[in-house]
């Protein structure tokens, strides 16, 4: 089968109009890398519900040490999927919900997740 290349497709400089991931200068890398993080993708996944403070998200991600959890929401806060609201309380609480576009983001997760799910055992190891 004959595969057509464009100058598009082999352009070594960033993304240009079309946004491809697989250009090594595209943006779309850096949010690739976080969303394929198991971490995030489960983050992401726990605040589909609604908001939820540190402790209730670690007991949730069973497994994720607190230093690892904090690397995570703040990757997400960075890059607009997580919002952190500190409210002004004696104990201080801290709550982390879903952005707008970590909303969309969720979607496709879940659909990845599911999959994972229902295959798990037609994997070595499963």
């Amino acid at each position: 089968m004959a595969v057509m290349t464009t100058a598009a497709d082999t352009s070594e400089e960033g993304c240009g109009d079309a946004r491809s991931v697989y250009r090594a200068a595209c943006p779309c890398r850096d949010m690739l890398d976080l969303l394929a993080n198991k971490w995030s993708a489960l983050a992401l996944g726990a605040l589909e519900d609604g908001p939820r403070r540190f402790g209730a998200l670690r007991t949730r991600l069973q497994g994720v040490s607190p230093k690892v959890l904090t690397q995570t929401l703040r990757r997400l806060e960075e890059h607009g999927l997580v919002d952190r609201t500190v409210y002004a309380e004696v104990p201080a609480r801290v709550e982390y919900r879903l952005t707008p576009l970590g909303a969309d983001a969720c979607a496709p997760l879940a659909h990845l997740r599911s999959w994972v799910e229902q295959n798990i055992d037609r994997f070595p190891g499963g």
